[in-house]
């Protein structure tokens, strides 16, 4: 199995975990920005990443969305896979994910921030997994607790989302489910 190698001290940190936060351009698409003539933007999101955020859901680990930028494709898509939280046009992360996790009472070792450059540091600085990307800055990587295989925007999300299950000892069951 792909997760088989993950250092144990990750998998501790990941068993604590009850919310986790993606940041949105380079963690759930690939960071490039697309603009119609009319200046519509358009996102490409991966359904890999959509199935791993409706069942870490659904076993019980609430997920959200943080964006500096605000998008209209962000919000259809979180609306698509009924994610609650969604905080765009957020340029304190740090700030933000510390009101989250007030409102939610989560301390921060039960809260995992996902990400891929400069403005994610602050927030993953202070949760108690910190998880780059493939494709992180390497200013990014170095601060992460873990760093996925894959890229953003090419099933990220859903390593970590696999990962968090496994942690947590319910992958298995999930296996199970599609069985």
């Amino acid at each position: 199995m792909y997760l088989a190698d993950i250092p144990a001290d990750v998998l501790a940190r990941a068993a604590k975990i009850r919310l986790v936060v993606f940041d949105v351009d380079g963690t759930l698409t690939d960071g490039r920005l697309w603009y119609a003539e009319d200046g519509h933007e358009t996102k490409v999101f991966h359904v890999h990443d959509g199935l791993g955020l409706k069942r870490v859901m659904a076993n019980g680990v609430q997920v959200a969305i943080m964006s500096a930028r605000i998008s209209h494709p962000v919000a259809l898509r979180a609306e698509e896979l009924d994610i609650a939280h969604v905080y765009q046009g957020q340029g304190d992360k740090r700030a933000s994910l510390q009101q989250l996790m007030e409102a939610l009472t989560l301390a921060p070792d039960e809260v995992a921030f996902v990400g891929d450059d400069l403005p994610d540091l602050p927030a993953m600085r202070i949760a108690g997994l910190a998880v780059a990307v493939a494709n992180a800055h390497p200013w990014v990587a170095e601060q992460a607790h873990w760093q996925t295989r894959l890229a953003g925007g090419h099933g990220a999300a859903r390593e970590v989302c696999d990962m968090l299950l496994q942690a947590q000892g319910k992958a298995a069951a999930e296996r199970e489910r599609w069985q």
